[in-house]
């Protein structure tokens, strides 16, 4: 098979921003062969933010913010093409994870809903799109997410080493690669991973993020506090499971912090001790000790929360996956660009064992672009 190029789009529960990647797949992983990324502008951010929970005139914010988003991703499509040199009809599709604002594997029906009309993607762009990844899986029985495990595994595992992927995006989540095939991976969401720091740290500092965890590191962590938030019953519930912000709310953490008057600092070393403790127990609980873990997503360049997490790891190594060839914030636009790629040839993109799905399926719609591609 020739080698294929796809651009995977990714915007997570942080909101951080649009990352995209332009990726050459003649092997199973592909390679990474440029990147750009684009910052929310903070008015579409606050507005994304809101949407995630429930509230007045819903549809009527949705409908405009689901146009404003593809326009976003379709910038940052071209940015990349611009950097990289590369014409549109030389891009075989674009795997787009649109921006999830509601996530409901557990409610009676189940649902998840991503925004980002990949119609306008494709019309803006001329390159085909695969978007709407997570539905069918949930239509197959499955929680829709997490779905980079797969991809983890084709890209991570190694026949002689277990080891853990974890990502700590707006929600950390863990894939075990035991070694011997996909069919033994497992994986799932473990609870916060950037979304109440981000959220902290914008109020009382007015950044996006805390910068290295540098003002975490200058708190006390609260141990009262850390095992209150620690007693949350999704901790503790069994796999297939996954969550989101809505979840993890700004209100979730209003509540624990009622009982108490502690400085903002505090707050904040105290939610970083809660993203390190609750991946730290989720690891450990799967009893497969030796491990590696090797940590991507935003989280890994957070120095206090990945001080933190090594210690409580150990004697587990901790790396991240620019140790293994990759750039930690590019693994999962990566994984959505592997994802269309598999859509294209018929074959599924979910592993059962994480989602909970009765079957392998086949994810996403695909949405034609009205340009002639080069054969």
């Amino acid at each position: 098979m020739k080698a294929e190029l796809y651009i995977g789009l990714m915007s997570g529960t942080s909101m951080d921003g649009i990352d995209a990647v332009l990726a050459r797949f003649g092997g199973p992983a592909g390679e990474l062969i440029g990147h750009s990324s684009m910052p929310w502008p903070r008015e579409i951010k606050g507005r994304l933010r809101a949407l995630t929970l429930p509230g007045d005139d819903e549809i009527e914010r949705l409908g405009p913010l689901d146009i404003e988003v593809a326009d976003a991703f379709a910038e940052t499509i071209h940015a990349l093409l611009r950097q990289t040199g590369i014409r549109a009809n030389q891009v075989r599709a674009v795997g787009s994870h649109g921006q999830t604002v509601r996530h409901r594997p557990n409610s009676t029906p189940p649902f998840t809903l991503q925004i980002g009309d990949p119609n306008r993607i494709a019309e803006l762009t001329g390159i085909d799109v695969v978007a709407d990844f997570r539905r069918r899986d949930i239509a197959a029985g499955g929680q829709g997410a997490p779905l980079v495990p797969a991809y983890h595994a084709v890209a991570f595992s190694h026949p002689s080493e277990q080891r853990f992927i974890l990502n700590i995006g707006g929600i950390a989540n863990i894939t075990r690669l035991p070694g011997g095939g996909p069919d033994r991976v497992s994986g799932y969401d473990t609870g916060p991973g950037n979304t109440l720091l981000n959220h902290w740290a914008g109020e009382w500092l007015g950044t996006p993020y805390d910068a290295d965890g540098a003002w975490a590191a200058t708190g006390k962590i609260n141990e009262e506090l850390l095992e209150k938030m620690l007693e949350e019953p999704y901790f503790t519930q069994p796999a297939p499971k996954s969550t989101g912000p809505e979840q993890f709310s700004p209100g979730w953490l209003e509540r624990h912090l009622d009982a108490f008057s502690l400085p903002p600092q505090e707050v904040q070393a105290t939610l970083t001790a809660l993203t390190a403790e609750s991946i730290a127990r989720a690891i450990a609980g799967e009893k497969a000790d030796p491990c590696r873990v090797v940590a991507c997503g935003g989280g890994v360049f957070n120095r206090e929360l990945m001080r933190q997490l090594r210690r409580r790891l150990a004697p587990n190594p901790v790396d991240t996956t620019a140790d293994h060839g990759m750039d930690p914030s590019r693994v999962e636009a990566m994984a959505f660009a592997w994802l269309a790629r598999q859509t294209l040839l018929g074959l599924p993109g979910n592993l059962p064992a994480v989602t909970g799905a009765s079957h392998p399926v086949v994810l996403g719609g695909i949405y034609p672009s009205a340009r002639q591609r080069l054969v």
